[in-house]
């Protein structure tokens, strides 16, 4: 009896002593584990403070620089050429009632002579039954007859004049040829084609404007054009490049076509370049079939607000970086947008802050911080991320 109570005390005293041992063990191992240093995990953003202002709104446009009177030069009358102008080459520029060919005008010539002789002959025979008239001796009909005879002649003369003068190939403009389909020698008929001109007074371009640009730009009314066929409408700015440099031309649009294009669902506005080839004063000049891009100038719009194109999302959302630094996503009224900027009409105002930076997938109250006020931003972050912190050990 006492051996085994002798066991059961040595027994006991030693599962006490390890146990000592081990907490002993275990307390002298354990260590603090170490401070974790707090990461400032938010997003730096740019932002842009709104604010109101008065803007006169750009439309743009594209388009093709046309002549406004272009001719396809054809012959009258029969003959040989035998007389060009050195000006009537491609390229070349010529004035306003300038020959540029002449026909052959020979029989045209003796044609005229024959017919102001055929008329002097029936003057006097016409003269001649007006006085037997009076005295009674030539009737009504032979006096009819005489007068008849004579506006015949004089009618003839008028054609056999006018024919003389289509021997010589001229234009009621100042212009430059564009091509040359007829030479020297060349007989032609009537019909033939000789070439090609068009005026270089002034050019047109052609616009087109959706629907939505025609709210933004005044194009004068049919009523301001109907006596003069133009007006003077909006400004526009005309730009292309030339010789390898870009290059811009003032104009004003004046007049619209008037009808909207059933297949595009556009309408046309026509933009006026006077002396596109600058014959008259200095400039660079304005070929046609120039490819153009034109900004004209449109409504003036006040107490609206301006952002940046590249700050839009969904084309008409806006990150709103409120007072907190929280990010909200907004929806707003886009008035207009071009390739720079887009007009906000509704639904942000002035003072409130917009990201304008690249956020990949921002979403409503995520937390970033701001380059305009860096040093609030910090310590608001450190805040931020030691309570996420303590949240996380928590949860462990």
């Amino acid at each position: 009896m006492k051996a085994k109570m002798q066991r059961l005390l040595v027994g006991v005293a030693i599962l006490a002593v390890a146990t000592g041992i081990a907490f002993g063990l275990a307390k002298g191992l354990r260590q603090e584990p170490p401070k974790r240093e707090i990461d400032n995990r938010a997003l730096l953003v740019d932002v842009l403070q709104l604010e109101t202002l008065s803007a006169q709104l750009a439309v743009r446009s594209q388009g093709t620089v046309l002549p406004r009177t272009q001719t396809t030069l054809g012959a009258e009358i029969a003959g040989a050429i035998v007389e060009i102008s050195p000006k009537f080459i491609p390229g070349g520029v010529f004035r306003a009632g300038e020959v540029l060919l002449r026909i052959d005008a020979t029989d045209y010539e003796v044609a005229v002579h024959q017919a102001d002789a055929l008329v002097r002959q029936r003057k006097i025979e016409f003269e001649g039954a007006a006085k037997l008239r009076q005295q009674g001796y030539r009737a009504e009909t032979e006096y009819a007859s005489a007068a008849a005879a004579l506006a015949s002649a004089e009618a003839e003369l008028v054609r056999a004049q006018r024919n003389l003068e289509r021997t010589r190939i001229r234009l009621p403009y100042e212009g430059m040829v564009l091509s040359k389909e007829a030479d020297l020698g060349q007989f032609v008929s009537p019909g033939t084609r000789l070439g090609v001109t068009f005026a270089t007074d002034y050019a047109e371009v052609r616009l087109p404007l959706t629907d939505q640009d025609l709210a933004f730009v005044d194009l004068p009314e049919a009523a301001e054009i109907a006596d003069t066929g133009a007006a003077e409408g909006p400004q526009v700015t005309l730009s292309a490049t030339r010789m390898g440099k870009p290059a811009t031309w003032q104009a004003h649009i004046v007049r619209s076509e008037g009808v909207v294009d059933e297949k595009s669902r556009v309408t046309y506005a026509v933009v006026r370049i006077d002396d596109p080839y600058r014959l008259h004063e200095d400039g660079i000049p304005l070929p046609i079939g120039t490819f153009i891009t034109a900004d004209i100038a449109g409504r003036a719009l006040d107490d609206v607000i301006r952002v940046p194109r590249s700050a839009l999302r969904a084309a008409s959302q806006l990150l709103i970086v409120d007072d907190d630094n929280r990010i909200r996503i907004r929806d707003v009224d886009v008035i207009r947008a071009d390739a720079r900027y887009a007009y906000i009409g509704a639904g942000v105002g002035t003072g409130e802050r917009i990201a304008i930076s690249a956020i990949e997938t921002p979403m409503n109250g995520m937390y970033v911080r701001t380059t305009d006020r860096p040093e609030a931003d910090e310590e608001r972050a450190d805040q931020i991320a030691a309570k996420d912190d303590a949240n996380a050990d928590s949860e462990e």
